[in-house]
C-alpha cells in the first residue's frame, strides 16, 4: 500500500499545485476564456474566483495528506480512526466526480467534455480506485 498511497498522494500534490498554478494563470492554455472552455466547462464569467479554487487545492492537498498518513508515509495527526475514513471519503468523492464525468460528458459535445471523457473522468476514478484500495488495505 505504501508505493500506491505514494503515488495517489503525488498526483494530489500535483493537481492541488495546478489549482495554485490556475489562481493566478490559465495555463496551460492561452486565455482566460479559451480555459474556462476547456478545463472547467464554464463561460469566462462564470469562472471561480481565487479563493474558491484555492480551497479545492487545499482540500487536495488535505487529501494528499490523508492517503499518505494512511499508506504510512507520513506521521498521523489526529485520532487514528481519522486516516482510513478520510481516505475512504476521498475516494468516494473521487470515484464519484468520476462516475458522473462520464455520465454528464457522455450526453454533450463541446470541449470540455472531449477532455473530460479522456483526461478528468478516467483520472478521477484510477485515482479514487488507487485511495480506496489503500483505505481499505492495512498498513505497515
Amino acid at each position: 500500500m505504501m508505493v500506491l498511497g505514494g503515488i495517489a498522494a503525488i498526483v494530489l500534490v500535483l493537481v492541488g499545485g495546478l489549482h495554485v498554478v490556475w489562481m493566478f494563470s490559465p495555463w496551460p492554455v492561452r486565455t482566460r476564456a479559451e480555459f474556462a472552455r476547456k478545463v472547467v466547462g464554464v463561460e469566462a464569467d462564470d469562472l471561480p474566483n481565487r479563493f474558491l479554487t484555492a480551497l479545492v487545492a487545499i482540500a487536495l492537498f488535505a487529501a494528499a495528506y490523508l492517503v499518505a498518513a494512511r499508506a504510512g508515509i507520513v506521521g498521523v495527526i489526529g485520532p487514528r480512526w481519522a486516516t482510513p475514513v478520510g481516505t475512504a471519503t476521498v475516494a468516494a468523492v473521487l470515484l464519484f466526480r468520476g462516475v458522473a464525468g462520464f455520465i454528464t460528458s457522455a450526453r454533450k459535445d463541446t470541449e470540455f467534455t472531449y477532455w473530460d471523457l479522456r483526461v478528468y473522468a478516467p483520472l478521477c476514478v484510477v485515482l479514487g480506485g488507487a485511495c480506496l484500495a489503500v483505505a481499505v488495505g492495512t498498513t505497515g
